[in-house]
């Protein structure tokens, strides 16, 4: 299977579909292994290019009242989602999720463009006396101007909204770069955006095949005043280090490596319902992805059989057919480790209940599996995982099951199920992370603040506080 005729294969450069300067690289169908299409290696002539060309509209578009700003981005939500089957059919062609789960990023990813529709009329100052009472204090909030956007490849047009949507309704010009793996959803997006009346040079989409070297000249720039990266927390530590050189500011979202926790009195229902869509959303791609099932060991068995039956069930095959629930992981670099920590895991002691080895045949798949007896030092108890793999190790307690749950060195998402409400709440402001879904299997929201503490990153996404990533603040003191 190959990509429509309509989607584009070139760069958005100032508004123009551009060719690359340092050649093209291949884009595969994780599905099938086979090449979907070829996109444009950006060079240095297109990185210096690109970043001109947000420079230059970063004046007009700052300067935008408000809701001009806010009514492209409306329209940018309406355009979305009224293209929901375009691009639902091309995030499964080229990343692997199935369907339904990319029609449910098509409309997550439209929210943010909405939400952030109507908070760009809201961005204010303010005017406080004093306390001595001899002048006033004026704070005004203005963009922080070009910004460098690094997406990943695992929701290739959510994470880019989300990202995009507060840095335009804050007033910011743009450089998108997508992950290598999934750049043709950026670059249908690209051009959505220009229908919507994004104007030339306000957004910009760079592909290449080559990250480092592409992000190491844009950030060199001293027209880019601002990064924000989703990836690894590897990656993340070094784009910091680059960041450092020039004082950027810096917005980052990076590993997980989340507990979900099954107390002795949780409904199994519930906890195995939430465990299911924690746990195999995009086929367990999600960096908010249950990772580690800590379940107190009187319920701990019948857990495990309820969530190994859940997953036998699910249907496995290419991503575009209907029928799909769980499509191939995202390319075989992917599978190679998935398959890696299993093993590992099964050698330290670990007990394989479904699934734990990969099929023959063409794709990058790899089946739903649950594995019992866990040693908590175990590689897939350790690592994230990134994958349909349930590791679950029974606790004694609440105690232990927090012991372990933050013995991390990253604090992005968990997952608590109880219950008594007291019990869920005392848990929850215990674990060492950013958010925390309470007998919920899903964390996600983009009116809620999206982001880790420790190792998982810096800033917040989404809610009221996803804007402000965008916006500087400048007092002036002022006497009349």
């Amino acid at each position: 299977m190959t990509v429509s005729d309509g989607t584009p294969t070139c760069m958005l450069v100032a508004g123009q579909w551009r060719a690359g300067s340092a050649g093209t690289f291949g884009v595969a169908d994780p599905s099938t292994g086979r090449e979907l299409a070829r996109v444009p290696r950006a060079g240095a002539d297109d990185a210096a290019a690109a970043v001109a060309a947000a420079s230059a509209a970063l004046p007009s578009w700052a300067s935008a009242a408000p809701r001009e700003r806010a009514e492209v981005l409306r329209r940018a939500f309406d355009l979305t989602l009224a293209r929901r089957e375009q691009l639902a059919f091309l995030i499964s062609l080229e990343m692997g999720k199935s369907l339904a789960d990319a029609r449910g990023e098509v409309g997550y990813a439209a929210e943010f463009f909405r939400w952030f529709s109507e908070e760009a009329v809201r961005v204010g100052g303010e005017l406080r006396t004093a306390p001595a009472g001899a002048h006033r204090i004026l704070t005004l909030r203005r963009p922080i101007g070009v910004t460098l956007l690094v997406t990943p490849w695992n929701f290739p047009l959510a994470m880019v909204t989300r990202k995009l949507a507060p840095a335009l309704a804050a007033g910011c010009t743009v450089v998108v770069k997508p992950a290598e793996d999934t750049p043709l959803t950026a670059l249908v997006l690209g051009g959505l955006l220009a229908e919507a009346g994004v104007p030339p040079g306000v957004v910009n989409v760079l592909t290449t095949d080559r990250p480092a070297e592409l992000v190491g000249r844009v950030l060199a720039d001293d027209r880019v005043r601002k990064l924000s990266f989703t990836g690894s927390t590897q990656v993340g530590r070094s784009l910091l280090r680059q960041a450092a050189d020039r004082v950027l500011g810096v917005s980052m979202e990076l590993g997980g490596n989340a507990p979900f926790i099954v107390l002795d009195d949780a409904d199994l229902d519930a906890a195995v319902d939430g465990a299911m869509v924690a746990k195999m959303r995009s086929g367990g791609q999600a960096c908010t992805a249950a990772n580690r099932f800590f379940v107190q060991a009187a319920v701990a068995g019948e857990f495990a059989d309820r969530l190994a039956a859940r997953m036998a069930a699910l249907r496995t095959g290419p991503a575009t057919d209907e029928r799909t629930e769980l499509g191939p992981m995202v390319n075989e670099r992917q599978v190679e480790g998935i398959a890696r920590r299993v093993e590992d895991s099964v050698a330290a002691g670990a007990k394989v209940l479904l699934g734990g080895s990969r099929p023959a045949g063409l794709g990058y798949y790899y089946p739903a599996t649950v594995l019992v007896d866990v040693p908590a030092d175990a590689p897939v108890a350790r690592e994230e995982i990134f994958g349909p793999v349930a590791p679950v190790v029974a606790v004694r307690d609440e105690t232990e099951a927090l012991a372990l749950a933050n013995d991390t060195e990253t604090g992005l998402a968990a997952y608590v199920y109880t219950a008594d409400l007291a019990r869920g709440l005392r848990v929850s402001e215990r674990l060492e992370v950013g958010m925390v879904g309470l007998n919920r299997g899903l964390v996600s929201d983009p009116a809620a603040p999206f982001g880790g503490v420790k190792q998982s990153g810096l800033g917040r996404e989404g809610g009221f506080e996803g804007i402000h990533e965008y916006l500087e603040t400048v007092y002036v003191a002022t006497a009349w």
